[in-house]
């Protein structure tokens, strides 16, 4: 069985998908950008302060399916340029205990939606 989880405290999808689907005790979360969810505008100031978004934004759709970092066993990154690779992994690995951090894996891509420099998704288990 599959539950659409949405959110207004994470960005409203920007094509046809959903922020998250949950089937059985396992979430999917689609890519998140990082798009204040309040302003709609894009958070682009530099690539700290955009990752923190986006780790903000994947946050609330795991609070909506009643779930936290701790429970996210794998996830994806990817990123533009890979020079930023340490300041977004500061970032991302101030979201989580070291010991029991997810699987992953971080991918250097062309182009991502919106001309960001860093998309993440999940998968979470509870």
């Amino acid at each position: 069985m599959k539950k659409v989880i949405n959110t207004p405290k994470a960005p409203a999808p920007i094509g046809p998908y959903n922020q998250a689907i949950l089937t059985g005790n396992t979430l999917y979360t689609s890519g998140q950008i990082a798009i204040n969810p309040v302003t709609g505008e894009l958070v682009l100031t530099d690539i700290k302060n955009e990752t923190k978004q986006v780790m903000q934004n994947l946050q609330a759709v795991l609070e909506a399916a009643e779930m936290t970092f701790a429970n996210v066993i794998k996830s994806s990154i990817f990123i533009s340029d890979m020079d930023d690779f340490a300041q977004i992994n500061e970032i991302y690995g101030s979201y989580f205990d070291e010991a029991n951090a997810p699987a992953r894996e971080t991918v250097q891509v062309a182009r991502l939606p919106k001309n960001v420099n860093v998309e993440i998704s999940m998968i979470a288990v509870k």
